[in-house]
């Protein structure tokens, strides 16, 4: 046939029609959106020589992470989408520009070194984000490995890692080469598996008698960042830093804890077992079972060893 029959009664084809987009979903996605923009505006005050505005820019970069994951759980608001949109924001916010704002900075006097320093920290910070995002499948995991991350995380190493500067904006000689180092190792902690204390489960609850303290603490720290920017970081910093060991302490602790509960379980089945096995045997070939009261054994037959 030339033309294909038309029927006039079926009309124009159906569109396909997509779901409205609840506004509970859209509202992390844009705090991300909004986070990214701090970090590469960041990059922006770094070249023109505002690196204070810069390190600014950064802290509020983390802030922001630490809040879009929060209110996406709290409004129910979870989306592969936004998963996938958050791990490339923290990947510019807390990968490339801290690794440029410390090649601005100083490590560009180093030369190719200095470069080398921020380009690991930057493909360091990739490969845990990359190895966070596989690790959230894992279905083997405890249920106290929520606790824990593996590795310092994101936005703390972005914030750890600009120590130098903090401390060379107290006053104190800006040491390049140490600071290159210091970069080394932060990249370092950043894919190594060392357990860090990941803080997810604290600030769900609090209790009536503990608003008030809280927000006068969070005020307090406010007040306190805003007005003493650098020492406030540089103290937070080393105090981060120092509280490493007792991450991996609290972690073995954990796992010694799985060790003796599976050791006496695996200790309380082996008894069941064997008394199990020793009532399937029945008594041993060379005992002779007691002759049952007012039942003779008929002569000339010898009485078996075993019963049935």
């Amino acid at each position: 046939m030339i033309f294909s029959p038309v029927d006039p009664q079926a009309g124009e084809p159906r569109r396909r029609r997509f779901r409205a987009i609840p506004i509970r979903v859209l509202l992390p996605n844009m705090i991300t959106l909004l986070s990214l923009c701090a970090g590469l505006t960041a990059i922006r005050l770094a070249l023109e020589g505002r690196i204070e505005w810069a390190l600014g820019a950064i802290v509020f970069a983390a802030v922001l992470d630490g809040v879009d994951g929060r209110v996406a759980r709290l409004l129910k608001g979870q989306s592969k989408f936004g998963a996938e949109l958050d791990s490339l924001a923290d990947f510019v916010n807390f990968g490339v520009v801290p690794g440029l704002i410390l090649y601005f900075w100083g490590l560009n006097e180093l030369g190719a070194i200095g470069w080398i320093a921020a380009l690991v920290f930057a493909i360091c910070m990739s490969l845990r984000l990359a190895r966070f995002n596989v690790m959230a499948d894992d279905p083997n995991r405890p249920a106290w490995a929520g606790n824990f991350f593996t590795g310092v995380p994101a936005p703390a190493g972005a914030i750890i890692v600009l120590l130098p500067i903090y401390v060379n904006l107290l006053g104190m000689p800006r040491l390049t080469a140490l600071a290159c180092i210091y970069t080394l190792a932060i990249a370092f902690l950043l894919v190594s598996t060392l357990p860090v204390f990941s803080g997810k489960k604290l600030g769900n609850r609090v209790p009536p008698h503990m608003v008030l303290p809280v927000f006068l603490l969070v005020v307090l720290f406010v007040a306190l960042l805003v007005s003493y920017p650098w020492q406030v970081l540089t103290t937070g910093s080393v105090l981060y830093v120092a509280s490493l060991p007792f991450g991996w302490l609290a972690y073995r602790q954990y796992q010694r804890k799985d060790a003796e509960t599976a050791a006496a379980k695996t200790a309380a089945a082996q008894p069941a077992a064997h008394g199990s096995a020793q009532a399937a045997a029945g008594p041993e070939k060379g005992d002779a079972s007691p002759a049952r009261p007012g039942l003779a054994q008929p002569e000339g037959r010898e009485r078996p060893d075993r019963l049935n």
